[in-house]
């Protein structure tokens, strides 16, 4: 609770700071527009005009008394100047004040005494309802369940799955790793791994991700999702008969309505069947 409030206090005067600071720099700029304005340069202009002999003695002085009028009319709009620093002294207590407000709000709606509850605990709630939970939820209560049994390959199976759907390509391959070192003939399992390495690399099918795919279809021929992306690693590099080799059989697992099958044999060299 006192760190809370400590930090609180922080990043309250750091707000400060920095609104003084842009405040003294937006007074600066404008102190540097009316003093590039003003009645200074006029006169210096009209120095200059006479110098040159376009403006006679008369002339000059008519006009330096008509630059001193316009000068001695505008003097009340430097009064905003002064107001502005008289409001700027007034920040840090405003600040201060809105600190000491939020802080009563708190401590007379809040709960300050109320420790935060643990993150087992949330789990086991959310464990009671795993219909209604979302991927990382899910990747979370299976991450719990894979803590009390680390050796459990359907619980490692869908924290991997959780956490692939989650976003967190990374913690899913290391879930299927896992599981792979207890089931390493789990072709299914090799396929995912593959996967996930693919998203963890933003699209990209490298060594590893490749020779995962490979050892599934080593296991079952039927991995399709594997063939899928052996075909575009072949496609990648330019082999046309591997791509044949292994999207052939994938087209022809297709239904014929699949618009993925038409991609595919569009796709492949030398067209499909």
């Amino acid at each position: 609770m006192f760190a809370f409030w400590g930090l609180t206090g922080l990043a309250a005067a750091g707000a400060v700071l920095l609104i003084l600071s842009f405040a003294r720099r937006a007074e600066l700029a404008r102190d540097a527009a009316v003093a590039d304005d003003g009645p200074a340069r006029e006169l210096a202009e009209l120095e200059r005009l006479k110098a040159r002999g376009l403006l006679d003695e008369a002339g000059f002085a008519l006009a330096r008394t008509e630059v001193a009028r316009r000068a001695l009319a505008a003097e009340p709009e430097t009064a905003p100047a002064a107001a502005g620093a008289r409001t700027r002294r007034w920040i840090p207590v405003g600040a201060a004040a809105a600190v000491l407000a939020a802080g009563a709000l708190y401590v007379f709606l809040g709960r300050p005494g109320m420790p935060d509850q643990p993150m087992t605990a949330r789990v086991a709630q959310w464990a009671a309802a795993p219909q209604t939970l979302d991927a990382p939820r899910v990747a979370a209560v299976m991450a719990e369940a894979v803590r009390r049994d680390p050796d459990d390959p359907q619980a490692l199976a869908l924290l991997g799955a959780a956490r692939f759907e989650a976003g967190d390509p990374v913690g899913a391959a290391s879930a299927f790793r896992r599981l792979l070192a207890l089931r390493p003939e789990d072709a299914q399992a090799w396929a995912r791994l593959g996967e996930s390495l693919v998203r963890a690399a933003e699209g990209r099918i490298d060594g590893d991700a490749e020779a995962a795919f490979r050892e599934a279809l080593r296991l079952d021929p039927n991995q399709l999702g594997a063939r899928y992306f052996l075909g575009e690693a072949a496609l990648e590099r330019g082999d046309a008969a591997a791509v044949r080799d292994v999207w052939g059989p994938l087209i022809a697992a297709l239904d014929p309505a699949d618009p993925r099958r038409a991609d595919l044999v569009a796709r492949m060299p030398g067209g499909g069947s």
